[in-house]
């Protein structure tokens, strides 16, 4: 049965009924980027002087701190992509070997002696190679204009992307060699490395989004007491540790074992 186009809204939102949307209006064509191949990258980093390995890394040491007294946490991660270096590799046509270097940022917040809040900045520069990727180098060749004019080479179909989730999973204060105070911080970060390339896709669609309604809603101003009269009596004690008495899957005939032996 097809469904009515004219009680149908179009707007952005969640399919949860299969079946319940009329047929596309058209099908269009759009130029987007589109992952070819993706990987992921996991380190956990902790101080060393040496050479960076796939474990440590010698930027994790802050410079001298005056009269640190406690670590509170980080925030505020960045990363940055510095360069992408790609070969190919020979019989496998469309991969590569990549080698990518990119800088992570982040503060580092602690409390001194005299209880005033502080904190470090951090840039931890790394180089990781992947050691086979497969990112296809684009058939057609680009060539647009733009005001202001933009340099060919920004105009590359093939986009090397970086996603990140990272953390600090602790931070030591400690001495240096010299005695002085530094904090190292163990970092811990997930990176997804993509390999994009800006194709031409055939999509069905319904129309252009719609307007949304006006006004944008604002918050209304409340007084602190009558949101805390409204709010629910919070709990008075912590969920307790307890474990199941008896397991989640119960055999029947393991019951019936259980009470013949009684």
């Amino acid at each position: 049965m097809s469904i009515n186009f004219n009680k149908f809204v179009p707007r952005p939102g969640l399919v949860n009924k299969q079946g319940r949307l009329p047929d596309p209006s058209e099908l269009v064509c759009v130029e987007i980027p589109k992952v070819f191949d993706q990987c992921l990258i996991k380190r956990c980093l902790v101080y060393d002087e040496g050479p960076d390995t796939t474990k440590t890394d010698s930027e994790l040491r802050s410079d001298p701190l005056k009269d640190p007294k406690r670590y509170i946490g980080s925030r505020d991660f960045n990363i940055t992509l510095l360069s992408v270096d790609k070969y190919p590799i020979r019989g496998k046509e469309g991969f590569k070997k990549i080698i990518i270097s990119y800088v992570i940022s982040f503060y580092a917040d602690y409390i001194d002696c005299d209880g005033v809040n502080k904190s470090e900045f951090y840039e931890i520069n790394r180089t990781d190679v992947i050691g086979k990727f497969y990112c296809p180098d684009s058939i057609a060749e680009i060539s647009a204009s733009f005001v202001p004019p933009v340099h060919p080479k920004d105009l590359d179909s093939n986009i090397i992307k970086l996603e990140m989730v990272a953390d600090a999973l602790a931070g030591d204060l400690t001495k240096d060699c010299d005695g002085n105070s530094v904090l190292d911080i163990t970092l811990g970060y997930y990176i997804i490395v993509k390999c994009e390339l800006i194709v031409q896709l055939l999509i069905p669609a319904y129309d252009y989004c719609p307007v949304p309604k006006e006004p944008c809603e604002e918050e209304p101003e409340e007084k602190p007491c009558e949101v805390f009269e409204r709010a629910p009596v919070p709990k008075f004690y912590p969920d307790q540790n307890l474990e199941p008495l008896f397991p989640d899957h119960y055999d029947e005939e393991e019951e019936d074992e259980d009470l013949s032996e009684d």
